[in-house]
């Protein structure tokens, strides 16, 4: 008997731990660590995504990371959160990232109050605002889509990750605007699409530079 406790690892609240999905229900995963009985994560702490099912998150025979929530509950298994094990992951690159000035890609898999909702390892904060150049009013169409921003706001004590997307096609749009302005020489013959017509001649789009053509010409 002792030496089969012996062989029994010991766990705080906290730990980061490692083990085998070895059943995938509903409600709850269970996961052997190595304890004296299976460890459990309840659906709600498997992923970042609201109302995920189970199946599609985890399969049996995977090895999985997790966080220990609580040491032992009153049936006497540790309780386990995936998911916050993935945040403490995230949240190591994320930071990094920012000091870096480096941009984030993440899928879009909701649409709150205010803006989207941006899996990037944790739940990042994009605004409607921020979405695009111009403000968008309908947001659904992003849903699942994979996109790119930079990281304008962190704070780890709140949990909190807001993103612009704005501000990463800002930077494109500069970085092709003078790439388009060092190729261009005078002579050349470039065809664009009419933007608009004023009273004085056209403005024609050169693919992210507008250029006019005088009435005159």
């Amino acid at each position: 008997m002792a030496a089969i406790e012996g062989t029994i690892r010991n766990f705080n609240d906290g730990d980061l731990v490692s083990g085998t999905v070895v059943q995938v229900g509903r409600d709850e995963v269970l996961v052997d660590i190595g304890y004296k009985t299976e460890g459990v994560i309840p659906s709600r702490e498997l992923s970042i995504r609201h109302d995920a099912d189970p199946n599609e998150i985890v399969k049996v025979g995977e090895t999985i990371e997790a966080l220990v929530l609580q040491k032992e509950d009153k049936e006497g298994r540790l309780i386990l959160s995936k998911k916050r094990a993935q945040y403490e992951r995230a949240w190591g690159d994320i930071e990094g990232k920012k000091e870096r000035d480096e941009v984030v890609i993440g899928t879009v898999i909701e649409v709150v109050k205010g803006g989207l909702i941006v899996d990037i390892g944790l739940r990042g904060f994009l605004p409607a605002s921020l979405v695009e150049m111009r403000r968008v009013r309908d947001l659904t169409p992003y849903i699942g889509k994979q996109v790119e921003a930079r990281i304008i706001e962190l704070d780890k004590n709140r949990n909190n990750v807001v993103l612009s997307r704005r501000a990463f096609l800002e930077q494109t749009q500069s970085e092709s605007r003078t790439t388009f302005l060092n190729q261009l020489q005078k002579g050349q013959v470039r065809s664009g699409v009419v933007s608009s017509i004023v009273n004085f001649g056209a403005f024609v789009d050169l693919g992210g530079v507008d250029g006019l053509v005088h009435v005159s010409e």
